[in-house]
């Protein structure tokens, strides 16, 4: 399994986690008819299908805070101190992102630490807003400084936004509402000057940027000619764009990777199942197509680029040289 895909972009849910967050009001989650199933054997089984020797795990939408700080704490918790467990229980199998309490301040960096250096987190998983404090915000400016401090990889999830309910026009939120509250995000972080002040951060945005391949040239015009000078972002938006990482979960192809590589370089690229809210069937179409499409770099597969990307983000992933010890 040493040589298959690392798959940065891969969920669980616990029965825990399901009953509060449907105690929350959740019980259709962003829309979605219902929660689905999941098992660390059903996982693996998956994995060993298409090839995928580690998948690293991280709460999906809605995340853990639903109103309430210290339950928000109490089940960031509990999640995080289950994904680390399967990573001990599956060695090289299973790696986690920790998901946060944010808003709360205070309870973030308390589980930023806990996390890192108590769990072993490969990194930590922010949603795109929570009740509509987007990650831009200067009140969670001390958190971006730890995770700076740590030169910790942020992977990114949407949910769904504010008034979700209108926009969406009875449709699932994670049809059209994630990609751009993924966007709308990602250009916050980057206005409001989150990604200029800290350049440790290893930022992972999902599902191939959302809609910011083709909005790019557009937040880079706004922020040079239209935005007040204390909002215009610091420098090149585009350039502060190439430096994040994207992962390819979703319909990829045949239209949205091409976009995508007009904005950043494929060693940015790395693959994302988004298993268990994509069903096997469909993560098997996706991989599919991952499999038959051409790739822009001579004696690569994308199988073997997002893998080279995924260990040199990832340096404990890596195959170990023969002859030399981990």
């Amino acid at each position: 399994m040493t040589s298959g895909f690392v798959d940065v972009h891969a969920h669980f849910v616990t029965d825990s986690y399901v009953r509060q967050a449907t105690a929350a009001g959740h019980g259709r989650p962003d829309g979605m008819a219902t929660w689905p199933v999941w098992s660390a054997k059903a996982h693996l089984d998956l994995m060993d299908q298409h090839g995928i020797a580690t998948a690293l795990l991280s709460l999906s939408s809605p995340g853990v805070h639903f109103g309430d700080d210290a339950a928000a704490r109490r089940l960031a918790r509990q999640v995080n101190e289950y994904a680390a467990t399967l990573g001990r229980d599956h060695p090289g199998r299973f790696g986690s992102f920790a998901i946060l309490p944010l808003p709360d301040v205070d309870g973030t960096l308390d589980e930023v630490a806990y996390a890192f250096d108590h769990l072993g987190a490969d990194g930590v998983a922010l949603m795109t807003n929570t009740g509509g404090v987007y990650l831009g915000d200067p009140r969670l400016e001390p958190v971006f400084a730890e995770l700076n401090r740590r030169h910790a990889v942020v992977v990114l999830h949407p949910t769904t936004p504010p008034g979700w309910e209108q926009t969406a026009l009875g449709r699932p939120a994670a049809m059209v509402e994630y990609i751009f509250d993924t966007a709308r995000t990602v250009a916050d972080l980057l206005v409001s000057g989150v990604l200029d002040r800290h350049r440790g951060l290893r930022v992972i945005v999902p599902h191939g940027g959302g809609a910011l391949p083709v909005l790019a040239d557009r937040i880079n015009e706004f922020t040079k000619l239209f935005l007040p000078p204390h909002q215009s972002a610091p420098t090149d938006a585009v350039q502060q764009l190439s430096r994040l990482h994207y992962d390819i979960a979703g319909t990829a192809f045949p239209r949205q990777i091409p976009a995508l590589l007009g904005l950043v370089d494929p060693d940015r690229l790395l693959f994302g199942s988004d298993y268990c809210w994509t069903p096997p069937p469909v993560v098997d179409a996706h991989i599919g197509a991952i499999d038959a499409a051409e790739i822009p770099l001579a004696g690569s597969t994308w199988r073997s680029l997002t893998t080279t990307n995924a260990h040199r983000l990832f340096p404990r992933l890596a195959p170990t040289p023969q002859g030399e010890h981990p």
